[in-house]
């Protein structure tokens, strides 16, 4: 594969300044143009060629307007990184819609080095390149340009660069000790690489740009990219937002018809059990923390269906330091600037603490499709993403626990008029409360398959009878004590 692209091309000076000229000025312009659209644009950059590659990336830095490019550079993971799973790093890095990023190195080359020294075998390679396909599909599915560049320098190349550097000719500072190691292990390197490219191109193929003359070098990278810039401004327009929301039929019977609601517990025997559950929960949660085990609880229900008074009870037994709450409401201007999913894999804790999202990403198949702020295609496709996200949580150890707070209708109305009747309750109810009442069978539907699509082995989904408010938060606390009380008999799986 690498020797098809060793052609040997190179440009001329005069030849290089005319395309120069001309790609500035195309460059620059389609990036503009491309801030008013829709889609966001990755440039994967990464290579057998290091200083070739970060040499690109200065050229896209002169050539385009740095004040809009989004330019990371991924090198050894940070300790907030190794605490967290492997796709974190880089969803913090996307870059908004209407913006170009530049990744320096990016997910090909951590699999590639951990290969080559022997940190990761063939199956743990495997999951990394497949496990950055599917980011790669989860990025273009919605609406995302990815350009990847293989910078690549031909092993006779390679071995030249590295005698003038050892004379101190040349660019001897961009060579350090990463480039001695590959050109020492050249020949092992090469099938590895050309495995991972290959097999990395699934939905967006490399483009294999020879770096012998860097004229031609930074040229056809250039290309390849304004070429991606005009494929996204060439797109027809995305379809129009929904007039409406879509029509939901109610299933007979739907999962919440199997919860039983007449389950009660008593004042007395309420206060002894809650106390003994928070009692397990602190002692199971401190274990928990010091095995560095990632905890992510998930709070979905009815309005007033007692989510807020579960979690008070459930953060009562665990230590602070631990836990963090996020209550989660309608998206920020800023966040609908990115793919749904990227602010919650901003608030994936660190491996030791505990997150509760009072409500969560569920909302793209819940609230946005009842309502109709997601295209009937964005919220079918989100069953998949949030299956793919929960699995890439836990198989990194993670534990994922989902509870939806079942009530039925005319207990939800007693609570709202309760509401305003109480002072301190009466900023709880809104007219909003109300009119999604009126929705309430479209809801069920939503729940329905919502349930029946991403209740999975590895993160099911818990319904929890919720009439009774005394029986519902002991059995979500008793539900998170036997979860951990299972996990800790087994060593903690973490990523190397």
């Amino acid at each position: 594969m690498f020797e098809a692209a060793e052609t040997g091309q190179r440009l001329s000076k005069q030849d290089f300044e005319t395309r120069e000229a001309e790609l500035r000025l195309a460059l620059v312009n389609a990036q503009y143009d491309l801030q008013s659209s829709d889609a966001p644009m990755i440039v994967l950059i990464s290579g057998d060629d290091r200083p070739g590659a970060s040499a690109v990336l200065n050229r896209f830095h002169e050539w385009m307007d740095g004040r809009y490019l989004v330019t990371r550079a991924f090198g050894p993971l940070t300790e907030a990184e190794r605490l967290r799973p492997a796709p974190w790093r880089f969803w913090n890095a996307m870059p908004a819609r209407g913006r170009v990023a530049l990744f320096l190195g990016g997910w090909a080359q951590s699999p590639l080095a951990a290969r080559l020294e022997g940190r990761m075998d063939r199956e743990g390679f495997d999951r990394a390149v497949d496990l950055f396909n599917r980011f790669e599909e989860a990025f273009r599915a919605d609406g995302g340009e990815l350009v990847k560049l293989w910078i690549h320098l031909p092993k006779a190349e390679h071995e030249k660069r590295l005698a003038k550097a050892s004379k101190g000719r040349g660019e001897s500072w961009r060579v350090d000790d990463v480039d001695w190691r590959i050109c020492d292990t050249y020949d092992e390197m090469a099938p590895v690489a050309e495995e991972l490219v290959e097999r990395s191109a699934v939905g967006s193929p490399w483009h294999l740009v020879e770096a012998t003359d860097p004229r031609f070098r930074d040229v056809y990278s250039a290309e390849r990219v304004l070429a991606g810039l005009e494929s996204v401004l060439s797109r027809e327009e995305r379809e129009p937002e929904p007039s409406g929301p879509t029509p939901i039929s109610v299933p007979e019977p739907s999962v919440l018809d199997g919860v039983d609601l007449t389950r009660t517990l008593d004042p007395d025997e309420y206060k002894k059990e809650l106390a003994k559950q928070q009692r397990r929960l602190a002692k199971l949660a401190a274990r928990a923390a010091e095995a560095e085990m990632r905890v992510i609880l998930v709070f979905e229900g009815w309005d007033a269906a007692g989510k807020g008074g579960a979690i008070r009870r459930l953060t009562r037994a665990l230590d602070a330091r631990d836990v963090d709450l996020v209550p989660i409401a309608a998206p920020s201007e800023e966040e609908r600037r990115y793919h749904y999913l990227w602010r919650f894999w901003q608030r994936v804790p660190r491996a030791g603490r505990m997150v509760i999202f009072d409500r969560s990403w569920y909302g793209r198949v819940l609230v946005e499709r009842v309502e109709g702020f997601a295209r009937e295609d964005e919220w079918r496709r989100a069953y998949a993403e949030i299956n793919e996200f929960e699995r890439e949580l836990v198989d990194d150890g993670s534990i994922v626990l989902k509870f939806w707070l079942h009530i039925d209708r005319d207990e939800q109305l007693r609570r709202f008029r309760d509401r305003e009747r109480t002072p301190y309750k009466k900023y709880k109810i809104t007219d909003e409360d109300y009119r999604n009442r009126e929705r309430w069978d479209a809801y069920v539907a939503a729940v329905h398959d919502m349930v029946e699509r991403t209740s999975t082995s590895t993160a099911p989904w818990h319904l929890v009878a919720a009439n009774d408010k005394r029986a519902a938060r002991v059995e979500v606390i008793d539900t998170v004590c036997e979860t951990l009380k299972h996990a800790l008999k087994k060593k903690p799986k973490r990523r190397t």
